[in-house]
C-alpha cells in the first residue's frame, strides 16, 4: 500500500481513502484486509541455527592456517601444542558465534515491544482484538497506560499525550493533536497528529483510524532495516585476516628453502623434512588468537568498572581506532531532567529563583511555580510530569513549600493543560479571595495579559518586549512557560478557560533546559585532543540541540547543524562531502541516523554510535561499534549493540576509548615481539648452513622456544599499563597495515640481530671445539626473547623509565621461562629427551651476556624515537 502524507489530511479524507468510517469495520471488511495486509505483525526472517554459525566461524584464512599448524604438530608428537591450538581456535570460534546470534536476537527484542490486544471498533461495537488482527482502517479506542497497538491517525483526542522516546529519542512526552498539518514532509517526531506502533500512552485518551500495520508501521520498517543491516568486521579483525595471509605463504616459502638448502648441504631427508616443518610451525604465531582473546577480555573486565559492559569482545579494540562518535543527546550528553535554569520577573533575568522573603513579583512568582502543578509528594518524595517537577522543585529551593502554601490557599478547581489553549490553570481559595495562577506558552498567556506585576504593583507592561525575551530564550535552547494570575470574589460560573483565562496580571517567565552533565565538557574536549570527532545526533528541536551542543564544545557555528527535513532534501552525493563538516543533527529519522553512520563508514571513518531507543538499532547495529544506553536503554537497542554504558555517561564512552586503545597497543606488541622473535629462529636456522655451520637446532628445540617463548612472556603483554601518551595522539587509521610506525623495521633488524648472534655463539662455540655448542645456540636464542619481551613493553619509552615492577606478570614470565630452560638444560632426565647437556657457569654467563645485548640495542632504537631520528 502506497503511503499518503496522513498527518497533512482532514480526517474525513483519511476515513475515505482508508474506506472507513468514525463507527469502524465491519467483520467482514476486517476478514478481507487481514488476507490483503497480513497480519499487524513484525516478521523475522528465517534464523540461521547455532551449528550453521559455528561451522561459518572457521572459514577465516588465519584460522585453517592454525588447524594445518595442529595437524602438524600431531604429527611430530607434539600433541600439547595440537591440543592447545584447538582450544583456542574453539573458544574464538565460540565468541564470533555468540556475537553473531546476538546480533540475530535483536529483531525478536522488537517484537516484544508489540501490545498485547487493542479496543477497536467492530460492526459499531467496542471489542477487544488481538493486536495482530488489526487492519489498516481499524477504529481503535486509546486511554492512558496503553500501548499503542499499529499507526495511527487521530481522530479524536482529550488532554492525550504519548511517550514517543523510544522511537523518535524526544525526552519528554509529547501532546497530541487532530488538526492536519500543513507541511507533508516533518520528522516523525512533529508528526503531532500521529500516533506510532510501540509507543506508550502516559495521559488522556483517544480514538484514531490504522493507517499502518505490520512492517509498514514505522516500527516495521525499523525492523526491516534491523534484518537487512550487517555487522561491519572490526579493524583488528580486518588487519589480522590480512595479516594472517600474508604470514602463511612467507612461511611456506621460507620452509621449502631451508628444506633445499638443507638437501644441498648432505642433511638426511627426514631430519631437514622434520626441521622445516617445526620451522613452519615455530613460525606461525599460534598464541596469537589467545593473546588477541585474553587482552580483550581482560580490557572488557576493566571497562566494568568504567561503568561499560562489553557484549562483544572485538569490540573493546575497535574502541581504540574509533575517529567518530556519534551520541545521542537526551540522558547520555545531558542529565534527562528538566531543570530551572532562569527565571524572569519585574524585568529582570536571574540566574537563581529568589528566597520567599523577596520582593512582591518574585514571590508571586514563586507561589505560582509551587501551586500551579499536580505533583504528588509520596513517601517525602515529589512525583509526576518532568517539567512540572522541574518548577516544583526550583520553588521548592526557595522556600516556597506546596505543602505549606496550600494550607493558606488550599487548591478548589482546576481547568486541565490541553494542546489547543496550552495553558494549565489552578484556583485557589483564601479567606477573601479566589486566585488562578496560570501557566502556559508565553505567546497564549501574554496576549491574556493587560497588566504586569513590577516592585510598585500592578502596572501596564509591553507584551513585545516580555515575548521578545521570551523567544530569545527559546533560540537557546530553553523551554519557556509564563505565568500570570487573576483574582476573583467567588469561584467563577461557569468554570471555563473563556471566562477564567482572560484580564490577567503577568507574574514572570521561567525558563528550563535539560543541562549537560557536568563531566561531558571535559569529555568532548578530550575527545577533540585525541582526534575523535564527538556528533550529536538528536530526535530533539534544532535549537535545543545546537544550545547544548554549544555549551559542550562540540559546535560553534549553527552551519555545522542540519535537521532532519534538510538532510532528507541532500543527494547522497552531496550529502558524502559534506557528512565531515557536520556536528550536530536534529529531529532525524532511523534511516537518517543509518545513512550518517553509512556515509561516514564510506570515507574510512571508524564510528562509534550510541543510542537507547528502537529507532537508533539499525544504527547502532551498522557502527564499527554500537554502544547502547543501561539506564533508559530499549532491549532493542542493547541487542543491537556491542557494548551497554551501565550509567548512560558520555565520559565512559571516553574512558572505553582509552582502554581500547591500550588493549590494541598491547596486541601490536605481543605481535612485534613474536614475529621479529620467530623471524630471529627462522634466520638462525636458514643462514648458518651458508657460513658453513651445521643445522643449529633440532625439531624438538624449535618447538619449545615457540612454547616458552611465545606463551608467558607473549600473555603477560596484555596486561601492559597504557602508554603516558595514549590520548593525545590521533586514532589509528583504519586502513592502516598492522606494522606501521616502524613495526616492520623493528622485526627485521630485531630478528637480523638474533640471529646474528645465535651465529655468532655457534660459530664461536665450535671453534672452542665445544660439545655442548647446540645448547649454547638453544640459550641464546631463549633467553635473548626473554630480554627482547623487556625491551618492548614500550614504543618509546626507556625500560628504566617504565620499570621493572610496574608489569610484575612480565617479570613473573621473565623468571619463571628463564628457570625453565634452566631446568631443561642441567636436568639430567630432560637432557635425553631434549638433547641438551649442562653448561659450565663460565659459558652460560657467556650466553646470559650475549643474549641481553638484545635489550641494549632496542633501548638505543627507542632513545632515536624519542628524539624523532627514526619512525617519525
Amino acid at each position: 500500500m502506497s503511503s499518503p502524507k496522513w498527518h497533512s489530511l482532514q480526517s474525513a479524507d483519511v476515513l475515505q481513502r482508508l474506506d472507513s468510517s468514525l463507527t469502524g469495520l465491519t467483520i467482514e471488511q476486517a476478514k478481507k484486509r487481514l488476507i490483503e495486509y497480513g497480519h499487524n505483525a513484525i516478521i523475522q526472517k528465517k534464523r540461521r541455527s547455532l551449528l550453521f554459525i559455528l561451522l561459518g566461524q572457521f572459514s577465516d584464512f588465519m584460522i585453517i592456517v592454525l588447524l594445518v599448524a595442529a595437524v602438524i604438530s600431531g604429527f611430530l608428537g607434539e600433541l600439547q601444542d595440537t591440543i592447545a591450538i584447538l582450544v583456542i581456535v574453539l573458544l574464538n570460534a565460540i565468541i564470533g558465534t555468540g556475537q553473531e546470534y546476538r546480533a540475530e536476537r535483536a529483531v525478536a527484542a522488537l517484537r516484544k515491544m508489540a501490545a498485547p490486544d487493542a479496543h477497536v471498533l467492530r460492526d459499531t461495537n467496542e471489542v477487544t482484538i488481538d493486536t495482530i488482527e488489526l487492519v489498516p482502517g481499524d477504529i481503535v479506542m486509546l486511554e492512558a497506560g496503553n500501548i499503542v497497538p499499529a499507526d495511527l491517525r487521530l481522530l479524536e483526542e482529550e488532554d492525550l499525550q504519548v511517550d514517543e522516546s523510544a522511537l523518535t529519542g524526544e525526552s519528554s512526552a509529547i501532546e497530541k493533536q487532530t488538526e492536519p498539518l500543513v507541511n507533508t514532509e516533518l520528522a516523525i517526531g512533529d508528526r503531532l497528529n500521529l500516533v506510532f506502533k510501540s509507543s506508550m500512552i502516559t495521559r488522556g485518551r483517544g480514538k484514531g483510524v490504522v493507517v499502518a500495520s505490520g512492517m509498514e508501521t514505522e516500527i516495521g520498517q525499523i525492523a526491516g532495516l534491523l534484518q537487512d543491516e550487517t555487522n561491519v568486521k572490526t579493524p583488528l579483525q580486518t588487519r589480522l585476516s590480512r595479516f594472517g595471509r600474508y604470514l602463511a605463504l612467507a612461511v611456506l616459502a621460507i620452509c621449502i628453502m631451508v628444506f633445499v638448502v638443507g638437501l644441498l648441504q648432505g642433511q638426511p631427508i627426514l631430519l631437514m623434512f622434520l626441521t622445516s616443518v617445526s620451522l613452519g610451525v615455530a613460525a606461525i604465531p599460534e598464541a596469537l588468537p589467545a593473546v588477541v582473546t585474553i587482552s580483550l577480555a581482560l580490557g572488557a573486565r576493566k571497562l566494568i568498572r568504567h561503568n561499560a559492559l562489553v557484549r562483544n569482545l572485538p569490540a573493546v579494540e575497535t574502541l581504540g581506532s574509533v575517529t567518530y562518535i556519534c551520541t545521542d543527546k537526551t540522558g547520555t550528553l545531558t542529565q534527562n531532567l528538566m531543570t530551572a535554569e532562569l527565571f524572569y520577573a519585574a524585568g529582570e533575568l536571574r540566574k537563581a529563583m529568589p528566597e520567599s522573603e523577596a520582593s512582591i513579583p518574585w514571590t508571586e512568582l514563586g507561589q505560582a511555580m509551587a501551586l500551579n502543578n499536580d505533583i504528588m509528594v509520596k513517601d517525602g518524595k515529589p512525583a509526576g510530569e518532568p517539567t512540572e517537577l522541574a518548577l516544583f522543585e526550583a520553588a521548592h529551593m526557595a522556600g516556597f513549600d506546596k505543602s505549606i502554601l496550600e494550607q493558606a490557599k488550599p487548591r478548589i478547581a482546576v481547568i486541565a493543560f490541553d494542546s489547543q489553549r496550552k495553558q494549565m490553570t489552578t484556583l485557589h481559595q483564601t479567606s477573601d479571595v479566589v486566585t488562578a495562577y496560570i501557566k502556559g506558552a508565553p505567546e497564549k498567556v501574554l496576549q491574556q495579559c493587560i497588566q504586569g506585576l513590577n516592585n510598585d504593583g500592578a502596572t501596564a507592561f509591553e507584551v513585545a518586549t516580555v515575548l521578545a525575551e521570551a523567544t530569545q530564550l527559546a533560540s537557546k535552547g530553553y523551554r519557556v512557560l509564563a505565568f500570570a494570575k487573576r483574582e476573583f470574589n467567588r469561584l467563577p460560573d461557569p468554570l471555563e478557560a473563556d471566562v477564567v483565562e482572560r484580564e490577567l496580571t503577568f507574574l514572570g517567565l521561567v525558563a528550563l533546559i535539560d543541562p549537560p552533565r557536568p563531566e561531558v565538557p571535559k569529555a568532548v574536549n578530550d575527545c577533540l585532543t585525541a582526534s575523535i570527532i564527538p556528533v550529536m545526533i538528536t530526535g530533539d528541536h534544532p535549537g535545543t540541540a545546537f544550545a547544548i551542543a554549544q555549551r559542550l564544545g562540540i559546535i560553534d557555528d549553527d552551519s555545522a547543524m542540519l535537521s532532519g527535513d534538510q538532510l532528507a532534501k541532500i543527494p547522497d552525493e552531496e550529502f558524502s562531502r559534506l557528512v565531515d563538516t557536520i556536528r550536530v543533527y536534529a529531529r532525524v529519522t532511523p534511516e537518517q541516523k543509518l545513512r550518517i553512520v553509512k556515509a561516514l563508514q564510506e570515507k574510512g571513518e571508524f564510528v562509534a554510535m550510541t543510542g537507547d531507543g528502537v529507532n537508533d538499532a539499525p544504527a547502532l547495529k551498522r557502527a564499527s561499534i554500537g554502544v547502547a544506553m543501561g539506564l533508559k536503554g530499549t532491549d532493542v537497542a542493547r541487542e543491537a549493540s556491542d557494548m551497554v554504558l551501565l550509567d548512560d555517561d558520555f565520559s565512559s564512552i571516553v574512558r572505553a576509548i582509552r582502554s581500547g586503545r591500550r588493549t590494541f597497543d598491547n596486541i601490536r606488541k605481543f605481535i612485534k615481539y613474536t614475529l621479529s622473535s620467530n623471524f630471529g629462529e627462522i634466520l638462525t636456522l636458514f643462514l648458518a648452513p651458508f657460513f658453513g655451520l651445521p643445522i643449529p637446532l633440532l625439531p624438538i628445540h624449535i618447538l619449545w622456544i615457540n612454547l616458552v617463548t611465545d606463551g608467558l612472556p607473549g600473555l603477560a603483554l596484555t596486561t601492559e599499563p597504557a602508554e603516558p601518551n595514549i590520548m593525545n595522539r590521533a586514532p589509528t587509521p583504519p586502513k592502516e597495515s598492522i606494522f606501521s610506525h616502524g613495526m616492520w623495521q623493528h622485526i627485521i633488524w630485531v630478528g637480523l640481530f638474533i640471529g646474528g648472534i645465535s651465529i655468532a655463539t655457534m660459530a664461536w662455540a665450535i671453534s672452542r671445539d665445544l660439545v655442548y655448542w647446540q645448547t649454547m645456540v638453544f640459550t641464546v636464542l631463549t633467553v635473548s626473547q626473554l630480554f627482547h619481551a623487556l625491551a618492548v613493553r614500550s614504543n618509546s619509552t626507556s625500560l628504566l623509565r617504565t620499570g621493572l615492577f610496574s608489569n610484575l606478570p612480565m617479570l613473573g614470565a621473565f623468571l619463571l621461562t628463564l628457570l625453565l630452560q634452566m631446568v631443561v638444560i642441567y636436568t639430567p632426565v630432560l637432557n635425553t629427551i631434549f638433547h641438551t647437556q649442562p653448561l659450565p657457569m663460565a659459558d652460560l654467563a657467556v650466553c646470559m651476556f650475549i643474549s641481553s645485548l638484545i635489550l641494549f640495542a632496542v633501548e638505543i632504537e627507542k632513545w632515536l624515537i624519542r628524539r624523532g631520528v627514526i619512525y617519525a
